[in-house]
């Protein structure tokens, strides 16, 4: 299942980086890409929802899920 979040305040890879390793440590993840042109992530597998947005949130970003 794929899940797309809205992620804001990213603004450079390295920025893309931190929330893709954030959102990894999350239990039920296989997999993240992050954009910060469009600034989302999208999240493979069934994490919670409010986990993935925790996740982000802890990295120093704004999430919505």
């Amino acid at each position: 299942m794929s899940r797309t979040l809205t992620v804001e305040g990213m603004s450079c890879g390295h920025c893309e980086q931190t929330v893709e390793e954030a959102l990894e440590g999350v239990a039920g993840v296989n997999g993240v890409t992050a954009d910060r042109e469009s600034d989302q992530a999208t999240v493979e597998g069934d994490a919670d929802p409010d986990d993935l947005v925790a996740a982000v949130e802890d990295a120093g970003y704004d999430a919505s899920a």
